[in-house]
């Protein structure tokens, strides 16, 4: 049976973590896998989060499934957050996914359903696994022009050029903010422009919204992906709750779907739930319990964003700690972008082989593309990370 088998390319990520594990040097520095760390270089659990954890042990009377289309109030609290009530709610469908990964997946099944062999258009550069979701759906992922390695910005002009050449047969892949490996978003101007085209063109967005409240705050990271479900007749969203709520093992995430009309979206929801009982028949729930709780009690939610707050505000900081690290060291602006930009990543633009030396001499790991995990940057290591990375850029 097997011997028609070839051996699978693995995630270049999970080798990383692999390798990174297997390194018995004590000065390591982990700037790869994507997972929020503290000072301690621990991910921690949010207070907020064992908080309802311990409710939901001390209520719990069941194990029993919760239906295809899984926890409703947990969806119903990730739609008012993330769209904060910008679209009549008789349009609106959701389903659990596990993890943002799973409403990606979800989603894109719908999609390729509804367009088989369709064109989706996925930004130059984006996370690696939204190719693999795409043609996994049937859909041919193709790329728009999003990131100037040379400027370290968003090529802008260069990506509304193509989407103004869309179709309404297309489908259009947005980061909803903190856009992974690059860490260089949209402005709300340049948002406004990305839907005016959507609105000429007719084609189709799917926005992956796997960062909320990492960027600038929960309310102007959620302005992109707000005007365009406000903006336009049908629209996709995938949420994931593995990075704001600290629950990446637990796959807690939602597939939200809008259509024009609620008979519309009937349909879509009923794809959705057969995709969900053909593949993997019930989608998890602890997580998604946990947020829910978490949304829908004052006290838990405050407790939540004054903590996802601190998160970001560390990120910021981190970033302008190394940034200014570099400069001062090699009297140079070229890694300026660091504190730029925001969200978990940044792409710093190194050639591959430059990663490699990184690993090997001075045991400070990330991604091949040169993707770094701004959380992972140890604060009491600025200076140390900063000598490395300017001598690996010679």
């Amino acid at each position: 049976m097997f011997e028609t088998l070839h051996k699978a390319t693995l995630d270049k990520i999970f080798v990383l973590m692999a390798e990174f594990a297997a390194d018995s040097r004590s000065n390591k520095i982990d700037l790869g896998v994507g997972v929020y760390k503290d000072d301690k270089n621990n991910t921690p659990i949010m207070s907020a989060v064992k908080k309802a954890e311990q409710r939901i042990l001390d209520a719990a009377k069941t194990k029993t499934y919760k239906g295809v289309v899984g926890n409703k109030e947990f969806s119903a609290a990730i739609v008012e957050l993330a769209l904060g009530g910008v679209v009549d709610a008789s349009r609106i469908r959701t389903v659990n996914g596990a993890g943002g990964t799973g409403a990606l997946m979800i989603l894109m099944q719908v999609l390729g359903r509804a367009r088989p062999g369709g064109k989706i258009y996925i930004s130059d550069p984006s996370w690696p696994n939204h190719w693999p979701l795409a043609e996994n759906a049937g859909l041919v992922p193709v790329t728009y022009p999003y990131f100037d390695p040379k400027t370290r910005s968003v090529d802008f002009p260069a990506m509304l050029k193509v989407l103004d050449t869309l179709t309404g047969d297309d489908i259009v892949l947005l980061h909803g903010c903190c856009h992974n490996p690059t860490g260089a978003n949209l402005t709300p101007a340049q948002w406004d422009q990305v839907v005016e085209s959507l609105k000429r063109t007719g084609a189709f967005p799917l926005v992956d919204l796997a960062y909320l409240g990492f960027g600038d705050g929960l309310e102007p990271d959620a302005y992109g992906v707000r005007k365009v479900v406000s903006s336009l007749p049908e629209s996709m969203v995938a949420f994931s709750a593995s990075k704001n709520f600290g629950l990446y093992r637990e796959r807690a995430g939602v597939a939200i779907a809008i259509a024009k009309d609620s008979a519309t979206s009937d349909v879509v929801s009923s794809q959705m739930q057969n995709v969900i009982r053909g593949s993997i028949s019930q989608t998890p729930d602890h997580g998604a319990e946990i947020v829910r709780i978490i949304l829908e009690d004052g006290e838990l939610r405050g407790e939540w964003e004054a903590e996802l707050n601190q998160m970001r505000e560390r990120m910021k900081r981190l970033r302008v700690k190394l940034s200014d690290a570099i400069r001062r060291k090699s009297n140079s602006k070229d890694f300026d972008f660091i504190a730029e930009h925001s969200g978990m990543f940044s792409l710093l633009g190194l050639p591959a082989e430059t990663v490699q030396k990184l690993k090997v001499e001075d045991a400070v790991y990330m991604i091949n593309d040169s993707r770094i995990n701004v959380a992972g940057i140890p604060e009491d290591r600025v200076d140390e990370l900063a000598d490395f990375l300017i001598a690996a850029a010679g």
